[in-house]
C-alpha cells in the first residue's frame, strides 16, 4: 500500500491490500477501497463509497459526492462501484438518495471517460462505457455492455437495455431497447447493433431472430402489444428474444421507435 503524505483519509475508513494513493487525493468517511485500486492525485473519493478491487480514478475525478436533488436531506445513502471500474478526469458520480432506494450502483468492468455524470440512485450493468460528457439524469438504469457516445445526455427514469450503443450527442428521452442502435435528438432505433453482437459472440441464430423480432416491432404499423405477441408466436424463443420483448413490455416511459 501506498499512500502520499499530502493524502487525506479518514480513520473510519478501509484501504485495501496493493492501493495507491497519490497526492493531495480525498478519502472520506466510511469509503471502502478494495485492493489494488489506485486513487491518483487531487482524485476525490467523498462519503459511504465502496470501490471494487482493481479500480482506477484519474486526477480530480469525484465520486460518493451528495446527490444534485432538493429533496435530498442529508440522510446517509451509497455509491457502491464494482471491480476495474476507470474513471476519469472529472468525472462524477453521486451517491443515491432515500426515495430512490438510497444506493447508485456501478458494476465491474465500466470506464467513464472525462466529464461524465452519474447522477443519484443510476443503476449501472457490467461492461458499460460512457464517452466524454455523457450525463445521466437520477434513476437511470442501464443494462450490461452498453456504449454511450459522447455529450448524450439521458432523462431521469429512463433504462437502456443492453448491447445497446448511442450515438454521440444524443437526447435520450424514451427507453432504449436491448441488442439495438440508437441515435438523435430525440433518441430514435435505427436497427440492431449488428457489429457490436458479432463481436461480442451472439449466434448467427440468435441474431436472425432479433432481427426477426426487430423487424416485428419496429419495422410494421402494428400496435405495440399486439406486435410483441406476434413475436412470442413466431420468432424462436431464445432468452435474447425473450429480453427484447420483456424489456420493452415493462417500459413505463415509452419505447424509442
Amino acid at each position: 500500500m501506498q499512500i502520499h503524505p499530502t493524502a487525506m483519509v479518514d480513520p473510519s475508513a478501509s484501504i485495501g491490500e496493493g492501493c495507491r494513493i497519490g497526492a493531495y487525493a480525498f478519502i472520506g468517511p466510511e469509503v471502502v477501497i478494495g485492493p489494488d485500486c489506485q486513487i491518483d492525485h487531487h482524485a476525490s473519493v467523498a462519503a459511504y463509497t465502496t470501490i471494487g478491487r482493481g479500480g482506477h480514478l484519474w486526477p480530480f475525478a469525484a465520486v460518493g459526492g451528495e446527490p444534485q436533488d432538493l429533496k435530498f436531506g442529508g440522510e446517509r445513502s451509497e455509491l457502491i462501484i464494482g471491480e476495474n471500474v476507470r474513471i476519469r478526469e472529472f468525472a462524477t458520480l453521486n451517491r443515491g438518495t432515500h426515495h430512490g432506494g438510497g444506493v447508485t450502483r456501478v458494476g465491474d468492468n465500466c470506464m467513464f471517460m472525462a466529464y461524465s455524470h452519474v447522477a443519484h440512485d443510476c443503476q449501472i450493468g457490467d461492461h458499460v462505457v460512457m464517452a466524454n460528457g455523457v450525463a445521466l439524469a437520477g434513476h437511470v438504469v442501464i443494462e450490461d455492455h452498453v456504449g454511450v457516445g459522447g455529450l448524450t445526455a439521458v432523462h431521469q427514469f429512463t433504462r437502456i437495455g443492453r448491447h445497446c450503443f448511442i450515438g454521440g450527442m444524443s437526447g435520450i428521452s424514451q427507453d432504449l431497447p436491448p441488442f439495438c442502435l440508437c441515435e438523435g435528438n430525440r433518441a430514435k432505433t435505427h436497427g440492431l447493433n449488428t457489429i457490436g453482437l458479432k463481436r461480442a459472440g451472439f449466434s448467427e441464430e440468435t441474431l436472425a431472430a432479433l432481427k426477426q423480432a426487430y423487424a416485428i416491432v419496429f419495422r410494421t404499423r402494428t400496435p405495440m402489444a399486439k406486435a410483441l405477441a406476434q413475436v412470442e408466436a413466431e420468432v424462436p424463443d431464445l432468452p435474447e428474444v425473450r429480453h427484447f420483448v420483456s424489456f420493452i413490455r415493462a417500459s413505463e416511459r415509452g419505447v424509442a421507435r
